[in-house]
């Protein structure tokens, strides 16, 4: 019994598939049709040319979605004799395909897509798919790039025991992308499980090789700024303006804020009804203490009032825009310095200035020269503060003078 012969599968391009499935991948992915069809014509034409070596740019393929039709073409040039038949064609054989031709014409010649072989075809489909995640690449970072100096909540799905930094899924407008939270970058003693919803603040947005990189932080300044915005509706509407912010994560924040309206307490309007407001801010960092202050463009003002809670008496600047010096009470001498130095460190920070403090019963110096020779331990702060009489607070450090 003869066997029934079976006629060999077509490869020929199905255009009302093609067409249905470009508009299926818009639709689920949000990818614009015009961008799939220019990469698959792409394809089309890398999978040709792999396949016919010595063709060029002579390869155009059209994609007619009102007529429901995919071709490729090769151009020639109509010619009396042939040296690269990839590119020319004889007179003779161009009015075999076209009467009409003559030298010097371009005709333009169908390829059937059948006549692609398989290694072309999985040229096509290779190039398919980098488009689509090329562009699924660009969707995450247009989005994203919008977000940059924004809060955004995500959740934590991996905790890295070994090096402490956590995996954040953010999710932006139908876009998901993960982002890395370093050790670095989270609140000391903050610890974050695997599930938890995290609050962060997008530094910046990387275009990389391997996609979009979000670069996120627990530890900024600009999420305490980003928190009060969301709390203060007046800071929000620009009634109240945050002037400048000075943090230590996990620790202590010094905000400045200033309202235009001199009716307008800006401390009040961030502080709220008994405290509901900076309250909600400082549940949201875990406790961390935050003083609010109000900005003056007078410099004595400003920094009298960011060396809070600690009372002063008087700010003398040395030079604008560099130092001052600021004379406390020999019993605030310790408050107006904090910590380890913690409050006139963020002071400094805050105003700008380098702040040397001093007690109330120190001599004046007499010259810069002679001040700055004045040095003692810091060791010896913690001993008594009868042998002190002043304290230097600089931005990126701290210093003890007597």
């Amino acid at each position: 019994m003869a066997k029934k012969k079976v006629a060999p599968k077509s490869t020929e391009l199905d255009a009302k598939e093609f067409f249905a499935a470009v508009s299926d991948i818009e639709r689920e992915k949000g990818i614009p049709k015009s961008y799939m069809i220019e990469k698959i014509t792409q394809a089309l034409v890398a999978a040709y040319k792999r396949d016919h070596e010595g063709i060029t740019d002579n390869v155009v393929v059209d994609a007619d979605e009102e007529k429901g039709e995919v071709r490729m073409y090769v151009k020639k040039d109509v010619v009396e004799e042939v040296d690269n038949p990839h590119t020319e064609i004889s007179l003779e054989d161009a009015q075999k395909a076209l009467p009409r031709a003559q030298l010097g014409d371009v005709l333009r010649m169908e390829i059937k897509p059948k006549n692609f072989g398989r290694i072309a075809a999985q040229t096509a489909r290779q190039v398919i798919i980098q488009g689509m995640r090329e562009a699924e690449r660009n969707m995450v970072f247009d989005e994203f790039s919008t977000k940059q100096h924004e809060l955004l909540t995500g959740v934590a799905t991996r905790v890295d025991a070994r090096t402490g930094s956590v995996v954040v899924r953010l999710s932006s407008g139908g876009e998901y992308t993960d982002a890395f939270l370093s050790l670095n970058e989270q609140v000391r003693g903050e610890e974050i499980r695997e599930g938890d919803r995290v609050r962060v603040y997008v530094v910046e947005v990387r275009r990389t090789t391997r996609g979009p990189q979000v670069v996120i932080s627990r530890t900024h300044p600009g999420l305490v700024r980003r928190l009060f915005e969301l709390e203060v509706p007046e800071i929000y509407d620009g009634t109240v303006e945050v002037m400048s912010i000075a943090r230590e994560a996990g620790s202590r924040t010094k905000l400045a804020v200033w309202a235009q309206d001199p009716n307008v307490d800006p401390i009040g309007a961030c502080v709220g009804p008994r405290g509901q407001r900076v309250n909600a801010v400082v549940e949201e960092l875990r406790g961390e203490k935050v003083d609010i202050i109000k900005w003056s463009d007078d410099p004595e003002q400003y920094v009298a009032a960011a060396l809070a809670p600690a009372e002063v008496l008087s700010v003398i600047e040395l030079e604008p825009g560099k130092s001052c010096r600021a004379v406390v009470p020999d019993d605030q001498l310790s408050l107006a310095i904090g910590k380890e130095g913690q409050n006139a460190r963020l002071a400094a920070r805050l105003t700008g200035y380098k702040i040397d403090i001093r007690p109330a019963s120190a001599p004046e110096p007499s010259s810069d020269l002679e001040e700055s020779e004045l040095l003692a331990d810091e060791e010896q702060t913690s001993e008594t503060e009868e042998t002190l009489s002043s304290w230097t607070a600089e931005e990126d450090g701290q210093g003890l003078e007597e």
